[in-house]
């Protein structure tokens, strides 16, 4: 008998006030390493009704102008408009940065990861981009939202918004949509039966297509209202949407959030480089589906523990494939800046629409996918 059973992931605009959050907080990064590659970071960013607080850690040789990065980012995004509760011209901005822990720094100096923890990466083979298919629907959602706001397409409608898919599988595979709910900020002068049948014509079907079948059930903004969102309708804060920022719920998450962290932090660099050794391995057709989990200590470079595990799906020995990662991928702190080369103003790009299955992205590349291939005999 074949085993069904649904899985649903969720994301969200770049205009959610969390996102707005990531978003500050990885713009401020990237001046900073822009000026000074070598910048240590670590920034928060918290946004309510009208104003916007900034606080963390900074260790560099650049200067970077907090205001002006804030009130660009609410500008972009599209917050140029105080209906919407809060606006790039008029929001407080208050600022508390100071320098980096020298107990942090010491560890750091020496090469050695930049706090201790686990982090995880995974890759399955169910979509191009080896992505699992609900999470990769989620964010061609919002996107698609983002874009028919931004063009025009679809008038009256507010920068915050969010998106979940429901698919369901069978036998592991992804079989048809159960499910998509959409909730999208929008003005009073939109009637909710023209918004919804703008956001099915113009978001829902362009994404999803021939997915969605009589039985899938679709709910757009399902209360009946959503005038009040953003920072307005809800506090945001850097780091709160990590499983938007991953894999959806499937695979494990270390806790350690990505947004307002340089390279040095693992948090982040040791998750791109989890995905990059599990894309790589089931870019090769080493295994089906493949997480791979990362330890550290503070200030050692060495990782304390690596596991691969391939849920049951591997074409060789996961003893085998362990062994492979340990030969071909340098796992230190350093090894990960240089093989990835994140020491470049690229974060603010990653900070909407989820970090992984992004083909502009470093640790996205499968260019060890052969030599893994070929040692592995396959």
């Amino acid at each position: 008998m074949m085993k069904k059973n649904f899985i649903t992931s969720e994301s969200v605009t770049e205009g959610h006030p969390d996102k707005i959050c990531d978003q500050i907080s990885d713009a401020i990064l990237d001046s900073l390493i822009a000026q000074d590659p070598y910048s240590r970071v670590a920034v928060e960013t918290l946004v309510t009704t009208g104003s916007v607080h900034v606080a963390g850690e900074v260790t560099t040789r650049g200067f970077v102008d907090v205001q002006r990065i804030v009130r660009d980012v609410l500008k972009d995004i599209g917050y140029n408009d105080p209906a919407f509760g809060i606006d790039f011209e008029d929001a407080g901005v208050w600022i508390s940065i100071h320098g980096q822990s020298p107990d942090i720094a010491r560890g750091v100096d020496k090469e050695g990861a930049g706090d201790q923890g686990m982090m995880y990466g995974y890759a399955c083979n169910e979509t191009l981009e080896l992505m699992p298919l609900p999470i990769i629907l989620a964010h061609k959602l919002t996107r698609r939202l983002a874009e028919v706001r931004k063009s025009g397409e679809v008038k009256n409608i507010g920068p915050d918004g969010k998106s979940q898919v429901t698919v369901e599988y069978s036998d592991g595979r992804p079989l048809r949509l159960e499910a998509i709910v959409i909730a999208q900020q929008h003005k009073n002068n939109i009637s909710e039966d023209e918004l919804r049948k703008e956001i099915f014509e113009r978001v829902i079907k362009p994404v999803c297509g021939s997915m969605v079948d009589s039985n899938t059930k679709i709910h757009i903004n399902a209360t009946g209202s959503f005038v009040i969102g953003g920072p307005e309708g809800d506090t945001g804060v850097t780091g709160r949407k990590i499983i938007v920022d991953t894999y959806g719920g499937i695979g494990r998450h270390g806790g350690g959030a990505f947004s307002g962290k340089d390279s040095s932090k693992v948090d982040r660099s040791g998750a791109y480089m989890a995905r990059y050794v599990a894309k790589n391995i089931v870019a090769a057709g080493l295994a089906e589906k493949c997480e791979v989990a990362l330890s550290y200590a503070i200030g050692v470079a060495e990782p304390t523990s690596v596991n691969v595990d391939c849920f049951g799906t591997y074409k060789v020995p996961e003893e085998k494939i362990s062994e492979l990662v340990r030969k071909y991928f340098n796992l230190t702190p350093r090894g990960i800046i240089a093989e990835l080369d994140l020491r470049k103003p690229i974060y603010r790009q990653t900070a909407a629409y989820g970090h992984f299955g992004r083909s502009e992205f470093s640790w996205e590349k499968t260019d060890k996918a052969e030599i893994l291939r070929r040692e592995a005999g396959l």
